[in-house]
C-alpha cells in the first residue's frame, strides 16, 4: 500500500525509491528494467514504434514487488526504459557500429552482450529489431550514463550500504520477467495485492528467522569485498553463508545460500 511506504521520486525522472517505515529484513529489492518513461528525442530517433520498443521492458515488475516496503525492505525501480539505457550492464558496454565517432579506449566493446546488440545502449530490442534510424554520437551515450546510469547505481549503492550497516550483510534481489511464447504483458498485472503480499510474507518470514552472528564470531572482512564472507545463523534451518557476487561495475550483490 502506498500509504504504508514512503515513495520518493529520487533523482528526478531517473528512479522511484520506496522506503519501508522500518528496515525489518536485510533485503534490497531492485527493478532495473520496468521503466517506461520514453524521452521524445529517443522516440524520434528510433525506427521502431513505441509498442515495439516496449518489448525490451520487464513491464509491471515493480508493481509485482510493490509489497516489499510494507514488509520492511526498500524497493528501487528505474523510470527510464531498458531500450534507452540498460542499468544492468557495465557503464560502458557499447557497440562501435552504432556510433558515428570513434569510441574511447575504455569502452568495453567485446562483451557477449554487446555482440548480441544488448549493451548499455542497446542496438536491438529484445525481439531482435534494430532500434535506431541513425548513428549515435558518443556524447549522447555519455549523457545517458552520467544522468541515468550513475544516479541509479549511486542510489542502489546507498541502499545496500545502509542495509549492510544495519544487519551485517544484505541480499540484493534484482527483479525481472522472462519472455514466454504464451504469456502476455497483462499477465504480470493479474497477481492481486493479496497474492503479492502473501508471496513476500513467506519470503520475508524466512529472512526474519535469521540474525547476524555476534561481530566477534564473524570472519574478518578483507579489503577486497569480493572475498568477503559473513556467516549468519538461522533459528530455524541450520546455517547460511553470505558470499559476495559482485562483478565489474555492478554494485555488490550478496547471495545467501544454505550449506
Amino acid at each position: 500500500m502506498e500509504s504504508a511506504a514512503a515513495r520518493q521520486p529520487a533523482a528526478e525522472g531517473v528512479l522511484d525509491l520506496r522506503q519501508p517505515p522500518r528496515r525489518a529484513v536485510p533485503l534490497v529489492v531492485a527493478s532495473p528494467h520496468s521503466g517506461a518513461d520514453y524521452p521524445e528525442e529517443f522516440l524520434s530517433s528510433a525506427r521502431l514504434d513505441p509498442l515495439t520498443l516496449r518489448r525490451s521492458e520487464d513491464s509491471f515488475v515493480d508493481e509485482i514487488f510493490a509489497a516489499a516496503p510494507e514488509l520492511g525492505a526498500p524497493l528501487i525501480a528505474a523510470r527510464f526504459p531498458r531500450a534507452y539505457l540498460d542499468a544492468n550492464r557495465e557503464a560502458w558496454e557499447l557497440d562501435p557500429t552504432m556510433f558515428a565517432d570513434v569510441l574511447p579506449p575504455f569502452v568495453n566493446h567485446r562483451s557477449p552482450r554487446v555482440r548480441m546488440g544488448l549493451g548499455t545502449i542497446a542496438r536491438v530490442v529484445a525481439s531482435g529489431e534494430e532500434i535506431y534510424a541513425r548513428k549515435l554520437r558518443f556524447a549522447e551515450a555519455r549523457w545517458r550514463v552520467d544522468t541515468l546510469y550513475h544516479p541509479y547505481h549511486h542510489a542502489l549503492r546507498r541502499l545496500v550500504d545502509e542495509t549492510e550497516t544495519a544487519f551485517g550483510g544484505y541480499l540484493l534481489i534484482d527483479c525481472h520477467s522472462m519472455p514466454s511464447a504464451t504469456a502476455t504483458a497483462s499477465l504480470a498485472r493479474r497477481a492481486s495485492s493479496r497474492r503479492r503480499a502473501s508471496f513476500w510474507r513467506s519470503e520475508i518470514s524466512r529472512w526474519r528467522s535469521m540474525r547476524p552472528m555476534p561481530a566477534a564470531s564473524r570472519p574478518a572482512i578483507t579489503a577486497t569485498r569480493g572475498a568477503a564472507a559473513m556467516r549468519c545463523r538461522s533459528r530455524s534451518t541450520a546455517h547460511f553463508t553470505w558470499t559476495n557476487a559482485a562483478t565489474g561495475e555492478n554494485p555488490g550483490s550478496i547471495g545467501c545460500s544454505a550449506r
